[in-house]
């Protein structure tokens, strides 16, 4: 298939630049593959479409400031460095607290072995080992205090690039270090939220709860690939970034007896779709406990072995998240769907509305 069979218009103002102002008001389209139409619904009705003895799956993963503004050592220019993933575990050196991480350095310049960045009012320094030329590059990084207090002091959230963002702005600052982080994060380690768990309260999920909706997670630390594009013009060329999961032993019982029992897994975004998914190809469809990274690319045509239903944002167009809806629910039914929001102006995109897929 090609890119360009996933593209749709989006007017630009679609785009959610905020979270709506209360946590679990937001809209919610409900398309029944077994049923022709669309319904048009609150995140508050999910408990309307669920039933007692299915299981949601929700990613517990929970972003840290990781990005963090600075300026080279040498010439003083700007730079800044989002981190992506630990190389080596934090250890104390000579007063410091020293770490080896990959990162995305952004600048004006290109960052080569040797160059170091003064990060964080001097808090954090970090000089650059190896870089691949496409703006990733290993740091090593040292810190007056352990980094993620630095970092809690000095980083940014790392929002998507379509929400755009004065990083002088304290109020922003604030507002997304709050709202770009599900109620049930727990396990430090993404650089951008599941955030079709954003939709979620501790009231919504107490309901459901009484209602006799299990409840398990996973953990999927989300990188920044989640929002690198497709640029292949087929889309069976395109490869995914890898992303460390983990799969624990009670999950994988819960949906083990959802399933001896007739129940459906709903997956509460793509990172528990991937995360599942990936267990279950790897593992003649049976999730087991387990550890380790996903590369799955799941688009049409794909045959779900681990997920009946899932909850999602709406994406952008071409991306490997439209591609992985349509995967579940058929190319045109999504498109039809996408056309409605459109004109019914939902929000989309991360702090936007949501798809409840059946």
């Amino acid at each position: 298939m090609l890119t360009a069979d996933f593209d749709y218009p989006l007017p630009p103002e679609l785009i959610a630049q905020t979270p709506p102002p209360v946590r679990g008001t937001s809209r919610m389209l409900v398309l029944d593959r077994a049923r022709p139409g669309l319904e048009h619904r609150a995140i508050g009705d999910i408990g309307d479409y669920l039933r007692p003895g299915d299981l949601l799956v929700l990613n517990d993963t929970r972003v840290f400031p990781a990005r963090v503004l600075g300026a080279w050592e040498d010439t003083g220019g700007a730079a800044e460095l989002l981190l992506t993933d630990p190389l080596e575990p934090e250890r104390a050196e000579g007063g410091a607290h020293v770490s080896r991480w990959r990162c995305l350095c952004r600048s004006g310049r290109r960052a080569r072995a040797g160059h170091a960045i003064a990060l964080a009012h001097g808090h954090l320094r970090a000089e650059v080992l190896a870089t691949d030329g496409q703006g990733r590059a290993d740091c090593r990084l040292s810190a007056d205090a352990p980094l993620m207090d630095v970092l809690a002091e000095h980083g940014l959230t790392p929002v998507p690039p379509y929400i755009r963002r004065d990083p002088d702005d304290p109020a922003a600052a604030r507002l997304d270090r709050e709202r770009y982080q599900t109620v049930y994060a727990r396990e430090v380690g993404a650089v951008a939220a599941p955030t079709a768990g954003l939709h979620f309260t501790e009231a919504l999920l107490a309901a459901l709860k009484a209602k006799g909706v299990r409840r398990a997670t996973v953990t999927l630390h989300v990188g920044p690939g989640t929002f690198r594009p497709v640029k292949a013009e087929r889309i069976e060329d395109h490869r995914m970034d890898a992303e460390r999961f983990h799969v624990p032993a009670a999950t994988a019982a819960l949906v083990a007896k959802t399933r001896a029992e007739g129940g459906r897994v709903v997956a509460v975004g793509s990172t528990s779709v991937r995360t599942l998914e990936t267990v279950a190809q790897a593992n003649d469809g049976r999730i087991v406990p387990c550890s380790g990274s996903s590369d799955i690319f799941i688009h049409p045509p794909y045959r779900f072995r681990a997920v009946d239903a899932m909850l999602t944002n709406f994406h952008l167009p071409q991306s490997t998240l439209i591609m992985m809806v349509a995967a579940l629910a058929g190319r045109e039914r999504i498109l039809e769907a996408y056309r409605e929001a459109v004109r019914l102006r939902y929000r989309f995109f991360s702090y936007g509305d949501c798809m409840l897929i059946l």
